[in-house]
C-alpha cells in the first residue's frame, strides 16, 4: 500500500522556494555607495533645516498659516470627492496591503523571501522614526491650531512629519528599489515620486496638514529608503535564519513522526526436531524474538515482559466460563481408580 505525506500550503509554499537553490543571477542589492551616502547626507540636512525653521517660527510657518487660511478645499471644491479617494494611496493599511500583495508574488516567482523582508524592514523603520518625531515635536494640525501665526509646537498634536506622505513616499519607493532591471527602477522611482508628491499635496488641500509637514514627511521617507542599503545585511540573515527554523522544525515533526513497520511477506516455518522436543521450540522462540517490533517505554500491565516459558512447561489451565458440565465421578485418566473401573458387561 502506497502512502503519500500531507502537505501543509506552508510546506507547499517553501517547497516551491526551495525548487531554486540560488537567487537569479540578474537581481542586484544595492549597495551603500558613496553617491548614496552623499544623498543621505543631504537629506538629513534638509530635514534638520525644515524642523528648525519650523521651531523658530520662521517665514516657513507664515507660509503655513497662507496656505490654510487659501483653503484650497472650498476654493476647488469640485475635486473634493476625487482627492478624498487619492489620499487613500498614503494611508498605511490599504498601502501596506496592496504592496505586500505584489511583493509576495515577487517573492514566490525569484524563490527569495528578500522582497518581504526588505518592506517589512523599511516599516519597521518608518513606524520608528516617524513616529518618535510626531510625538517628540507634539504640533497640532490646521483644524486644532490655538494662535495664529505660531508654530503649535509642543501641544500634544502627532502631525509633523506628515505620516500619509512619508508612508507613500516608503511603500511606493520600495518598488523602485527592489526593481530588477535600472530601466524598471528608473520609471518606478518616477511612478512613486508623483504618487507620494499628489499624497502630500492632497492632505494640505483637505487641510489636514500644514505645508511643511508634507515637505518634512518626503524627506523622512527617502531617507529610510536611502538608508536600506545598512540593513541588507541583516535581511540576508533574517532570511537564512528562516529558513534554518524551517528546516528544525520539518525534521523534529518528521522525527517524531511514527514510522509505520513493514509487513512481514508471509508466515516462516520453524523447522521443529522431535527428538529435542522443548529446547529446538526454545531456541526458535529466541530466534523469533529479536524480530518483534519493540515495547513502549511503559507498556500496559497485562503486555509487561516475564520470564518466557515454551508451551510444553505451561501449566494447562481450564478456561474460565467452559461449559463442561461438573462430573464428581471422572477421575483423571493414568490412575488406579480408572483401572478398578468396572468393564461394561462384566
Amino acid at each position: 500500500m502506497r502512502t503519500e505525506q500531507n502537505l501543509t500550503r506552508l510546506d507547499r509554499v517553501f517547497a516551491r522556494l526551495d525548487r531554486e537553490p540560488e537567487r537569479p543571477a540578474h537581481i542586484d542589492v544595492p549597495k551603500m555607495s558613496r553617491h548614496r551616502v552623499a544623498l543621505f547626507l543631504a537629506t538629513l540636512a534638509f530635514y534638520l533645516a525644515i524642523v528648525w525653521l519650523v521651531v523658530i517660527t520662521s517665514w516657513l510657518v507664515r507660509l503655513d498659516w497662507l496656505v490654510m487660511f487659501f483653503r484650497p478645499y472650498q476654493q476647488w471644491s469640485h475635486i473634493h470627492w476625487f482627492v478624498d479617494y487619492y489620499v487613500v494611496l498614503g494611508q498605511r493599511g490599504p498601502t501596506a496591503v496592496m504592496v505586500a500583495a505584489w511583493l509576495g508574488w515577487r517573492s514566490w516567482r525569484q524563490h527569495t523571501l528578500r522582497p518581504l523582508l526588505t518592506l517589512g524592514a523599511s516599516l519597521l523603520l518608518l513606524n520608528l522614526t516617524v513616529g518618535a518625531a510626531k510625538l517628540g515635536m507634539g504640533r497640532l494640525g490646521p483644524h486644532y491650531a490655538t494662535t495664529i501665526g505660531s508654530n503649535e509646537m509642543g501641544l500634544g498634536g502627532d502631525i509633523f512629519p506628515s505620516g500619509h506622505t512619508a508612508n507613500a513616499v516608503v511603500t511606493w519607493g520600495i518598488l523602485a528599489y527592489l526593481a530588477s532591471t535600472p530601466r524598471a527602477r528608473r520609471w518606478l522611482s518616477a511612478l512613486s515620486a508623483v504618487t507620494s508628491l499628489g499624497v502630500g499635496l492632497a492632505t494640505v488641500y483637505l487641510g489636514t496638514h500644514w505645508l511643511s509637514d508634507v515637505v518634512l514627511g518626503w524627506a523622512a521617507g527617502l531617507l529610510i529608503l536611502l538608508a536600506l542599503p545598512w540593513c541588507e545585511p541583516l535581511i540576508a540573515r533574517a532570511e537564512v535564519a528562516i529558513f534554518d527554523l524551517r528546516d528544525r522544525w520539518r525534521d523534529r515533526r518528521a522525527g517524531t513522526a511514527p514510522v509505520p513497520a513493514p509487513a512481514p511477506a508471509g508466515p516462516v516455518a520453524v523447522p521443529v526436531s522431535l527428538a529435542s522436543g522443548a529446547p529446538a521450540q526454545e531456541e526458535a522462540s529466541a530466534a523469533r524474538e529479536p524480530a518483534a517490533p519493540a515495547r513502549s517505554p511503559r507498556a500496559p500491565v497485562y503486555l509487561t515482559p516475564g520470564p518466557h516459558t515454551t508451551r510444553s512447561e505451561r501449566t494447562p489451565v481450564t478456561p474460565v466460563g467452559s461449559r463442561r458440565p461438573p462430573h464428581s465421578d471422572r477421575l483423571p485418566r493414568g490412575t488406579a481408580a480408572s483401572a478398578a473401573r468396572p468393564l461394561p458387561g462384566g
